[in-house]
């Protein structure tokens, strides 16, 4: 294909994941002209069913299955904790959705008042978003139930039926309604029926990191209807530089394979995420912007957050069918708005209350992939044969365990900066992360795994492992780095997610949340993009 630029556009959107795919083909199909461009390659479809088979094999690492990796991706981790950048991010058409887990919840009415910990209040509210959640969910195709009490409220069903609970579901239902913990369904971004032209799920189980049905949404799928809608979508072309005219973005310099081109456009949208829109912020420095674009305040790139992961496992004296679903169809929020709510049996308590103001919310999560599976365990054996398939007839099948997602508060020393000591593979700077954690994030995860090793003490297992406060580590949703506010002094963008200092340069990302509840991000970020394209048609 040919990577040169366009004449100028109505919208250059740089980055072709959910955000920039759901907000190029809105503006597509409005009449617009689009271009969206992405750093990484473009997969074929027809390829994942290879991916699948190279993520199972232990030759290969998750890094090899989406191609990440080399001095393209290269990055450094400053910080207190060492954060692992490219564990889990995909550079390409379709972004990290291309392996993501595909969880797709709503945050709660209490997270945009600023009720849930320290940190400010969105400069939206939850009705704001609401309709954008609605279409965000038709959008990606989502399959749940209304049968979680603890949810924001609803203004239609699901597009689709949930997922019927898994076996291990059902084990950890019965113990934690003797206990008066509340479970209900998952919602999932993965057909549970025909769907938007893609098969149900047909349960490969290899979610993560790769989907080979299609059944799981990814945003290449929208990538592909924008185009069709007329967007003109340029793979292996990263930015390298916002050129303005001191007070408005003029063009976005890329690279290619085949050279260096500037696309300009009237309106500019990043959609890179909330590690590479920080970046590519300040790497756009200029005589006009010293500090970086829309760095007005100081702030592009502070206010790093994540979720942190609580478990805890074992195994049970009877059959769990471990493995047999790779995604989760049961969760509990009820300690979300509430973590410190006593657990109790019979009345008598079984983790006692806590002050829920020294808490951040929990989202409790009960895994259906607990254990290693048949085919890590025959790949690690050193038994062959029959004495390998009694070993794997002993062994598997017992283990069962919970997880959970604890956010982080924004603190403004974690950032992600520029580290002019190392570079990529076009000479600019690397992302540092500069990450810690503080005590209420760690008093968050002790109080996660305490309520898990009660359900899991209630359903008589025999706990093996716990993960917490000394050893977890991210959900990889980043989030924070340019937040939202409506004081330029205070914040990056505004609430219509048009940066303070350039009046045609939008940012569509998790970069843009202001806090971090505790739930998977994605969904929210589908519908804050909807928002702006809604925004940015008004302005065109």
């Amino acid at each position: 294909m040919s990577r040169a630029p366009e004449g100028r556009a109505d919208v250059c959107v740089v980055g072709a994941g959910p955000a920039g795919a759901l907000l190029a083909h809105g503006l597509a199909e409005a009449g617009h002209e689009v271009v969206v461009l992405e750093a990484g390659p473009r997969f074929r479809f027809e390829e994942r069913d290879g991916r699948m088979e190279r993520a199972i094999r232990p030759a290969f690492d998750t890094g090899d299955v989406w191609e990440m990796g080399g001095e393209r991706d290269a990055f450094a981790a400053g910080g207190d904790r060492y954060y692992p950048l490219n564990v889990a991010r995909v550079k390409g058409v379709g972004g990290s959705t291309l392996h993501w887990q595909g969880m797709v919840m709503r945050l709660h009415e209490s997270d945009f008042a600023g009720e849930n910990g320290p940190g400010p209040a969105w400069p939206i509210d939850y009705e704001d978003l609401r309709p954008y959640y609605a279409e965000a969910e038709r959008k990606l195709g989502v399959a749940g139930a209304d049968d979680n009490p603890f949810a924001p409220p609803r203004e239609e069903p699901f597009p689709m039926p949930a997922f019927r609970p898994s076996y291990s579901d059902s084990l950890f239902a019965e113990a934690c309604e003797r206990l008066g913990v509340t479970t209900h369904s998952v919602p999932n971004a993965r057909n549970s029926e025909g769907y938007d032209g893609r098969s149900a799920c047909v349960g490969y189980g290899t979610c993560q990191p790769v989907c080979p049905s299609g059944a799981k949404y990814s945003a290449d799928h929208h990538v592909r209807k924008a185009e069709e809608a007329g967007a003109r979508v340029v793979d292996r072309a990263p930015v390298q530089h916002l050129e303005t005219d001191g007070e408005r973005v003029t063009a976005a310099r890329y690279a290619t394979p085949e050279g260096a081109y500037e696309q300009r456009a009237r309106q500019f949208v990043l959609a890179a995420g909330g590690i590479e829109t920080p970046r590519l912020l300040l790497l756009s420095r200029s005589r006009d912007h010293p500090d970086g674009l829309a760095n007005s305040s100081g702030l592009v790139g502070h206010y790093f957050m994540d979720h942190l992961f609580a478990g805890a496992g074992g195994t049970l004296d009877r059959r769990t069918r471990q493995n047999h679903v790779g995604f989760l169809t049961s969760g509990s929020h009820q300690f979300y708005d509430h973590p410190g709510q006593a657990v109790e049996r019979d009345g008598e308590p079984v983790v006692p209350g806590v002050d829920s103001g020294a808490l951040q919310p929990i989202k409790l999560e009960f895994l259906n992939y607990a254990g290693p599976s048949p085919v890590e365990m025959a790949l690690g054996s050193e038994t062959w044969g029959d004495d390998l398939l009694a070993d794997l007839r002993e062994g598997y099948g017992h283990s069962i365990a919970m997880g959970g997602l604890v956010g982080q508060p924004p603190r403004k020393e974690n950032r992600v900066t520029l580290d002019t000591s190392t570079t990529d593979d076009h000479g600019n700077p690397v992302p540092d992360i500069r990450w810690s954690w503080g005590p209420r994030l760690e008093r968050t995860l002790r109080r996660a795994n305490a309520i898990q090793r009660a359900v899991l003490s209630e359903l008589g297992a025999d706990l093996a492992w716990t993960v917490g406060p000394a050893d977890t580590g991210p959900a990889y949703h980043h989030m924070g780095t340019t937040r939202m506010g409506v004081d330029p002094a205070e914040s990056v963008v505004n609430p219509r997610l048009r940066t303070h200092d350039l009046p045609n340069l939008t940012v569509a990302s998790s970069s843009v949340f202001p806090t971090a509840g505790s739930m998977n991000p994605t969904l929210t970020i589908a519908a804050l993009a909807l928002k702006a394209a809604d925004h940015l048609k008004a302005d065109l």
